[in-house]
């Protein structure tokens, strides 16, 4: 690495002010600062100096991520042989099938978004930010695995530009970026991003006879047998198989083990809070007892109960790892609760009062995202109201 950097740092002036490519200033430094720690220090102000900075905070996300990216990829692999009847269960056979099946998306997010976040940039003369290390890798993680790559790129392209880019960029935009790519292909094209045939990948092969692509939450929603929900060849899932992943879905969603492990990662390394996952969890939970037959005899909405409901779907993926992106969460304590909660409660809200939308977490997030700067205002105004009352006390 060394003789690499004396490499790079033998062009730099190249690129700076007065150099013959001054107007690749911004590319270059991003790829500069990407490879190596910038030595580059505060010169006023007050600050406050530590070892954490964007691209350590991105990279930690990246690997708290890395279970479900890897689990996902296996089970893409699962799923697709089991659709066609071939017993085989080798552990690289199904990885490498889904790791081939899902690199051209991955390729697609980062190529379209980090491009214009490079373009962009260059065009203002600004720094290029890490921040979508991380919406690279989420964007296809949260779309099922046959969406064609095409689509993804116009959704990509629309989400950095207008949900982040026109308001300043990495740390400037109040929507989840990976959140509004999502919405956009399913408000865009509903037909690939819901259905039987749109979260196993076949590959061109024929399925057997009993194959059903249909998610657990999409059994749910279009059928009024009860709360069993099966896996595509018609078995019933076991509380072991939804815990462990194995069923079809967006490839990064189903494991709940490894959405544990990735947010033990973010805890413990305090790049998540557990406010919001916490009353996330708890609101999700009481909206799903809500819901339930046994607590709503007269009018039974969920068949399921609310642990199996919590399970399922993207929910447990979103509350750790788009309700807690610091940017477009609430910044007060009190708003952390009060956000997580809500977005536990709409969530499952959505997911059983609507069944032509049989998941409510994207719908949540964003929706809770435009309120989150509301309701810091309303903690900390609440707090200065108070305190000014205590002075009001005191001097009378």
């Amino acid at each position: 690495m060394k003789g690499l950097k004396k490499k790079i740092d033998s062009i730099k002036p190249k690129f700076e002010k007065g150099g013959k490519l001054e107007k690749l200033h911004s590319v270059f430094d991003g790829f500069y600062t990407f490879l190596f720690t910038p030595n580059e220090t505060s010169r006023s102000g007050v600050h406050i100096h530590d070892s954490n900075d964007s691209k350590r905070t991105m990279i930690t996300v990246v690997i708290a991520l890395l279970p479900c990216c890897l689990f996902g990829m296996w089970n893409i692999g699962l799923q697709h042989f089991m659709a066609i009847g071939d017993p085989s269960r080798e552990f690289f056979r199904l990885f490498f099938y889904g790791f081939f099946a899902v690199l051209p998306q991955i390729l697609t997010a980062y190529i379209v978004g980090l491009g214009i976040e490079f373009i962009v940039a260059q065009m203002r003369g600004h720094e290029i930010q890490e921040g979508f290390l991380v919406s690279g890798i989420l964007i296809p993680m949260i779309c099922p695995v046959d969406t064609p790559c095409w689509m993804l790129a116009i959704a990509v392209a629309f989400a950095v530009i207008f949900a982040k880019e026109v308001f300043g960029g990495t740390g400037y935009n109040f929507l989840n970026v990976a959140l509004v790519t999502r919405a956009f292909l399913f408000f865009s094209y509903p037909s690939k991003m819901s259905g039987d045939n749109v979260f196993v990948q076949l590959g061109g092969q024929t399925a057997v006879d009993s194959y059903s692509g249909a998610t657990p939450l999409g059994q749910l929603a279009s059928s009024d047998a009860g709360w069993q929900v099966t896996n595509i060849v018609g078995d019933p899932l076991s509380y072991t198989d939804i815990f462990m992943g194995f069923y079809p879905g967006s490839w990064g969603e189903t494991s709940c083990l490894c959405i544990c492990i990735g947010a033990a990662i973010l805890l413990l390394t305090g790049m998540a809070n557990w406010r919001i996952m916490l009353s996330a969890l708890l609101g999700g939970f009481f909206m799903a007892l809500v819901a339930h037959n046994w607590a709503s005899p007269l009018y039974p909405v969920s068949y399921i109960n609310p642990f199996m409901q919590l399970g399922l779907g993207g929910f447990l993926f979103a509350i750790v790892f788009m309700a807690t992106d610091p940017v477009t969460a609430c910044r007060t304590n009190t708003g952390k609760y009060i956000y997580g909660a809500l977005i536990g409660i709409i969530a499952i809200l959505i997911r059983v009062y609507n069944t032509g939308y049989p998941e409510g977490a994207m719908l949540a997030v964003l929706l809770m995202n435009c309120f989150a700067p509301l309701i810091d205002y309303c903690v900390v105004n609440a707090n200065i109201r108070r305190r000014m009352r205590r002075v009001t006390v005191k001097n009378s």
